[in-house]
């Protein structure tokens, strides 16, 4: 197990390439968690050390100190990514791990308060220490590829959460379906016969609405 770091004020400063003077007002801006105090002293652990970057590196892509305040805000509230995948439930999708300026990367500019909560509300992502972890490599590569086609990341949340909707009655209708005639055991093995209609039938719908342009 890796032992837990801890940092006097003037340590952090120095390996977060930043002043004493900045890490108070960062402090105070409530950007970083509270220290630990023992007396007068104010511990500082590697938690705050990468919130520190996470902050230069969203400076540097020019996020302002209140909109990262935000993000920092609805990151702390956002839910805890076991409770977000599941204890050994069963899943096809490839869960992702990033920090919070990789996040920024993928939807350069996109990335504020205000869609990231959607996105956690959603179920999209969770939080695990300093990492964000989202829900499923595919959905990710989607809607970053969307987003850089000049579609709003808000409008693809939007987008998402009315499939989220349908996809939701389509897999209840195909497990009542496969329960009525078999077993309980039978719905895990027989997933991707679900996954290849709604596939299918998309292909169409996509099909026929191409055919009216």
């Amino acid at each position: 197990m890796t032992e837990k770091r801890e940092y006097r004020m003037e340590e952090l400063a120095r390996l977060a390439g930043v002043t004493v003077r900045t890490l108070r007002f960062y402090r105070e801006r409530k950007l970083i968690p509270p220290p630990r105090r023992e007396g007068r002293i104010a511990w500082y652990d590697d938690h705050h050390l990468a919130r520190l970057h996470t902050i230069s590196a969203l400076l540097e892509r020019g996020h302002t100190l209140s909109g990262i305040a935000e993000l920092a805000d609805a990151l702390d509230h956002g839910r805890d990514v076991a409770d977000l995948l599941g204890v050994g439930a069963p899943t096809e999708e490839e869960p992702v791990r990033l920090t919070p300026e990789e996040l920024a990367a993928r939807f350069e500019g996109e990335v504020t308060a205000e869609n990231l909560a959607a996105a956690l509300d959603l179920g999209y992502l969770g939080t695990d220490g300093d990492e964000i972890v989202h829900i499923s490599r595919r959905l990710l590569d989607v809607s970053s590829a969307l987003v850089r086609e000049g579609i709003p990341l808000a409008e693809v949340l939007q987008a998402g959460k009315r499939v989220r909707e349908h996809v939701d009655a389509l897999a209840e209708m195909f497990a009542d379906l496969v329960l009525r005639h078999t077993g309980e055991e039978d719905l895990q093995r027989l997933r991707p016969l679900a996954r290849s209609v709604v596939e299918a039938e998309l292909s169409l719908a996509l099909d026929r609405r191409l055919r009216k342009q």
